[in-house]
């Protein structure tokens, strides 16, 4: 999608700090991070969010995951990290390219937000 910020950053039209790519998934710093570790994790191909996807979109949505896990382990903070997929405007969703945050490094509280 032409006009879209995270599938520029997958082009290389703007440039990201890589954290890990294979065939399906990219993950970057997030420019503004809410804790030491906090990677965007995002699907190659372009799928708006989480309220858009089908379930033939169940995939590339586990696989970010995955990533997500992959990297926490990489970080040594496999065993106290979150996940994070914002849901339109109200959640926080500011890009429309379905992405999962993962954040950790330090205690992160409960209720979020």
């Amino acid at each position: 999608m032409s006009d879209c910020l995270f599938c520029k950053i997958i082009a290389g039209e703007i440039p990201s700090k890589k954290v890990y790519e294979d065939e399906h998934t990219y993950a970057f710093e997030d420019l503004d991070p809410k804790a030491p570790t906090h990677v965007l994790i995002i699907p190659k191909q372009h799928l708006r969010g989480l309220k858009e996807a089908h379930e033939s979109d169940a995939e590339i949505i586990g696989r970010c995951h995955l990533v997500a896990a992959k990297i926490a382990r990489d970080r040594n903070i496999g065993n106290s990290y979150r996940t994070v997929l914002n849901v339109g405007p109200g959640s926080g969703q500011s890009v429309f390219h379905l992405h999962v945050h993962l954040l950790g490094g330090r205690n992160l509280t409960w209720p979020p937000g």
